[in-house]
């Protein structure tokens, strides 16, 4: 549904995770503490630019001939699919004029090749013994396995504080909606929330993807926490957007871009949804379409979803609805029309059961 801004980086995690022959050969050049520079590409023209000198080779890779080849000064050119090794003892130059933030000469050539052709560039420093990914302007440092693990751990814990705050939220959005009292500032609470949990959820997921089969009880837990929280945000945004030229993906996409500071300011959530600035969020009244609370009665196809929502145009008026009513929607029979009242009414029940518990 939403496009992540790093995730070019989780795919090249996922392809150098533990375990993975890329992987044993860097790890291998990390304890010999020689250093390296290393370029994925298949691209003729980039290679012919950026790379000069050294030896061609051309040969199926193997974590011992890397692990040798780094011996020399030089970089090391590979395919963009790990498999073969292409140059070796070679000298990138990318153009001295792209800025750069990194220190050291392996490191500076490496981020100015990544920005320069949009390729993965990896630099393993001697002096730092450590492994950087370079990749168009994002760099992200690769840690010891047993550090990701615990932090993986600690960032589920925080998940799962952040996905009961998000379940209250929720579950008071429920009550409210088959009540006919939702104000904008709860449905604004319910997606600052969704997006905070997702945001977690993208930390996580770069984790795992670092940590590889490591990374599997992780993975587990992960899904077991956040099953449905995505689908649940898209059909609030489809309910509440007054946007018409825009889908929910687009703006769920939207959404996700603002920055933590952002998000929390209401204002840029209502503009985003549709609505006017207003000092008090709480005393703007909203009403919901229906299209998440239909959606959680059984066997309910999309097409008589979207035919109740046009037909009534409010979930409170589909609520109020007889089953004479029900059953004039195309695609509603009288049986289909008695489980939908039957299906709202115990959704209700438990709704107001759940916020009684809780």
């Amino acid at each position: 549904m939403r496009q992540k801004q790093d995730d070019k980086i989780t795919k090249i995690l996922q392809k150098i995770a533990p375990g993975t022959p890329i992987r044993n050969g860097l790890e291998n050049i990390l304890k010999a503490r020689t250093g390296a520079l290393l370029l994925f590409t298949d691209n003729e023209e980039i290679i012919k630019k950026i790379v000069d000198g050294g030896f061609y080779i051309n040969e199926e890779y193997t974590s011992s001939r890397l692990y040798e080849l780094a011996k020399m000064d030089g970089a090391i050119v590979l395919s963009e699919d790990m498999k073969r090794i292409l140059f070796a003892n070679a000298e990138l130059i990318p153009s001295s004029e792209i800025p750069t933030v990194e220190t050291g000469t392996r490191h500076r050539t490496a981020e100015r090749t990544a920005k320069q052709t949009g390729e993965l560039v990896i630099s393993i420093s001697q002096r730092r013994n450590i492994i950087t990914i370079f990749i168009d302007n994002e760099r992200y440092i690769l840690e010891d396995t047993e550090v990701v693990l615990n932090k993986a751990n600690q960032a589920i814990q925080t998940l799962e504080k952040y996905k009961k705050v998000f379940d209250s939220k929720l579950n008071i959005l429920n009550e409210y909606e088959f009540n006919d009292i939702v104000a904008l500032e709860n449905v604004l609470g319910v997606i600052q929330r969704a997006e905070m949990v997702m945001q977690i959820v993208d930390e996580i997921e770069k984790q795992i993807a670092e940590l590889g089969a490591d990374g599997r009880l992780v993975n587990m837990q992960l899904e077991q926490l956040i099953g449905g929280i995505e689908k649940e945000e898209e059909l609030i945004i489809k309910d509440y957007s007054m946007v018409e030229n825009k889908s929910s993906e687009e703006i769920i996409q939207e959404i996700s871009n603002l920055s933590y500071e952002e998000l929390f300011n209401e204002q840029n959530l209502a503009k985003i949804l549709g609505y006017d600035s207003f000092s008090d969020f709480d005393e703007v009244g909203v009403y919901t379409r229906g299209y998440r609370i239909l959606n959680k009665i059984p066997r309910m196809p999309n097409n008589i979803v979207e035919n109740l929502v046009q037909g009534f145009e409010s979930l409170q008026h589909i609520i109020d609805a007889s089953i004479e009513d029900l059953d004039n929607i195309e695609g509603i029979g009288e049986v289909r029309a008695r489980n939908i009242k039957s299906s709202l009414k115990r959704m209700q029940e438990q709704f107001l059961f759940d916020n009684i518990v809780n």
